[in-house]
């Protein structure tokens, strides 16, 4: 694809160490007009810099794209601080993301954590829309923190969508927290026996996804049923 400059139209603070970004391409009007799967990976230069690789968080149909940016090293600490106005560029989109026609009729699972809930929202909002489609929408979101949870303004209407929602943390100490402790794989046994035909979206570090992945195999999934987007 042509490289494609984008704008910087939104941004908003998710928690301490990330934000989320709106771009509209800079020839768009109202729609960004791009074609995607859910959960595909943007690759974006900043100010003229190498690529790095930003999961999209906004579904196909959303009028705007979105990522989310956590302040590391190289573009993701140039975008960081960037501003509504500056620009972008575009180079490709990357990854097979979570193609969901093949999966119509099945409960869907979203299993993520940290930044990793960013492609699975893409697929989720992308699944919301096509409410006959999809049977149980079941998201497990696992953090470090309860800060550290994105989209925190979104979950009251995920919920009141019918989505099942279950959050959990790993370092609990000095938080006000009365929910589970631990990891995001642990809260698989307690959702799956409860579904007839689950398939799983799973994003997070390669060893989260690994160790979900095996646990889900221990459970009965088939390999077609666990899908990762890259």
């Amino acid at each position: 694809m042509p490289t494609t400059a984008l704008t910087i139209t939104r941004i908003r603070e998710q928690n301490q160490h990330i934000r989320s970004f709106d771009l509209m391409p800079v020839a768009a009007d109202d729609r960004h007009g791009l074609e995607f799967i859910p959960g595909q990976v943007a690759r974006l230069s900043v100010n003229g810099g190498e690529p790095a690789y930003f999961a999209f968080a906004s579904a196909p149909e959303d009028d705007e794209l979105e990522i989310l940016v956590k302040r590391t090293v190289g573009a993701s600490a140039d975008l960081f601080d960037m501003k509504p106005g500056d620009r972008v560029a575009l180079i490709d989109i990357a990854g097979h993301g979570f193609d969901l026609a093949g999966h119509h009729g099945c409960d869907l699972v979203f299993v993520a954590m940290g930044t990793g809930v960013a492609p699975l929202r893409s697929a989720l909002r992308h699944a919301l829309k096509r409410p006959r489609n999809f049977g149980q929408l079941v998201v497990l979101y696992g953090a470090r923190t309860p800060e550290d949870f994105c989209y925190r303004d979104e979950t009251d209407q995920w919920l009141a969508s019918g989505v099942e929602l279950r959050q959990v943390i790993s370092k609990p100490d000095g938080h006000d927290w009365s929910g589970p402790t631990g990891y995001v794989q642990s809260l698989l046994e307690h959702v799956l026996p409860t579904l007839a035909a689950p398939v799983a979206l799973v994003c997070g570090s390669r060893e989260m996804i690994a160790q979900t992945r095996e646990q889900l195999r221990q459970m009965g999934f088939k390999a077609e049923a666990i899908l990762t987007n890259y």
